[in-house]
């Protein structure tokens, strides 16, 4: 009988971990998707450099709308139906994006589109930290990012796909094929057993715990007292920011976490992925294309390496491996850009070194950052801090994404890619005085911890 109930539980948390999926897939479809279509979509509307920022830059202030929005539905509808909700609006915003007949149709369309991303971003990796069992939750998110990474390298294979054909509407189009069964898929899971005891459906709660951990009932009814314990001093999120001097504590922590995976860099890679390898000495839109992609593929492949290990090796020592490997990256390829590219030689070394920035970001911060913001965060406020770090996230991405190419017009590759590699080197210094280590640890034992005043970064071990 054991067997049977430990059999039904991980049956469930396959599903489970589909939709995350799913969900991640989504996010990094529509990362990867601009970097193929802008070119054609420039050529087709006569973009300027402003206009193919804004084009960029929509679909984040979009995300930005999304988040703000999920700190009002997130509680009343709960993870599951919130993400639900963001896959018909994603549809909605594929749809629209693929039929635009100009360009500030299709800036509107992508915010649309953006609403849909913000939310999945914000719930999914919130469902997944609440339903996993402390022992797999940082491989269970870690699985989320490693999803996004497909995504971008599904998303370019399709751009490489239509740019032989000249052509971008399918590719926008093509984001909308996920988001069904995203939708679908909300159907076969079920709520998240904290929201529940948020909500006073206790007994719903342990039932669920009760199909989610394959554990007998008592000790399901002992998990959902530990939440109610918690529970039972609730505030709503901005009194509970405003009156608690640990939870602010926390609140900057997750902003700062945010803030720093996008001031890496990263997101460049893929929005301007063309760009970057043209700099790089490529003179083929193809074959620009084709580095992009060659990038996303190698990010998914080493955040599907970190499935295996982050609940082992922890998540400050990949924190600080990446953010050292960035940093040189970045400083090796403003050199080889200060010398020029002018034989095969150079332009190995300058791919070698976007290689190494690419690798360094997926093996860390990638995944890192939206585990520490799904674990750090108390239940109480677990809705408003992940807000609060989330539109961080979107808001710095749009900053980046909105100015990119014009620092790289009047800075010149050299000084932009320095500047980043500084940026990410000084990233040490929030990971090391200030992040805790959280691998394995239950999330109420955080929050305990968190609440008794213990200095933030040993509120983990």
């Amino acid at each position: 009988m054991q067997r049977a109930t430990l059999k039904s539980s991980h049956r469930l948390l396959i599903r489970i971990c589909v939709l995350g999926s799913l969900a991640g897939l989504l996010f990094g479809m529509d990362t990867g998707i601009i970097g193929g279509a802008l070119p054609l979509i420039t050529k087709q509307f006569l973009l300027s450099t402003d206009s193919k920022e804004m084009v960029v830059s929509a679909v984040l202030f979009g995300a930005l709308l999304g988040t703000i929005s999920c700190n009002f539905i997130g509680k009343p509808l709960g993870r599951r139906r919130t993400i639900m909700v963001a896959a018909l609006v994603f549809v909605i915003g594929s749809l629209l994006s693929s039929l635009a007949p100009s360009r500030n149709f299709l800036i509107v369309a992508r915010i649309i589109l953006g609403m849909g991303v913000g939310m999945a971003a914000f719930s999914a990796p919130l469902y997944l930290s609440e339903v996993s069992p402390s022992k797999y939750r940082g491989a269970i998110i870690s699985l989320y990012q490693t999803m996004v990474n497909l995504g971008i390298a599904t998303a370019m294979t399709i751009g490489v796909a239509f740019t032989y054909m000249d052509t971008w509407r399918p590719m926008l189009f093509s984001l909308a094929i996920p988001a069904v069964f995203l939708f679908i898929g909300t159907f076969f899971v079920p709520p998240s057993p904290r929201w529940l005891v948020m909500v006073k459906r206790k007994d719903k709660a342990v039932e669920v715990l009760t199909r989610i951990r394959g554990s007998s009932e008592t000790e399901a009814r002992k998990e959902v007292k530990a939440i109610e314990e918690v529970e039972a001093q609730a505030t709503e999120g901005f009194e509970f920011f405003r009156k608690n001097r640990n939870f602010r504590k926390v609140i900057y922590l997750g902003i700062a976490l945010q803030a720093a995976q996008q001031l890496t860099g990263i997101n460049i890679m893929f929005y301007y992925a063309p760009k970057i390898f043209e700099i790089c000495g490529f003179s083929s839109s193809i074959a620009r294309i084709w580095g992009g992609l060659s990038l996303a593929l190698l990010g998914f492949i080493c955040t599907l390496s970190v499935i295996a290990f982050v609940d082992k090796v922890g998540r400050k020592p990949l924190l600080y491996w990446g953010a050292v490997g960035m940093g040189a990256a970045f400083l090796g390829l403003s050199g080889v850009f200060y010398g020029g590219i002018h034989t095969t030689i150079e332009q190995v070394l300058a791919v070698l070194m976007l290689v190494i920035f690419t690798a360094a970001f997926f093996v860390s911060s990638a995944p890192v950052t939206w585990i520490l913001c799904a674990e750090i965060n108390p239940l109480k406020g677990r809705n408003f801090g992940m807000m609060l770090s989330t539109c961080t996230n979107w808001a710095t991405n749009l900053v980046i994404a909105a100015t990119f190419l014009s620092l790289l017009n009047s800075a010149g590759d050299v000084w932009t890619f320095a500047l980043y590699g500084v940026i990410n080197l000084s990233l040490l210094v929030i990971y090391y005085f200030f992040t805790p280590e959280t691998k394995g640890v239950p999330l109420e034992d955080i929050e305990k911890r968190l609440m008794e005043g213990i200095p933030l970064k040993n509120i983990g071990k």
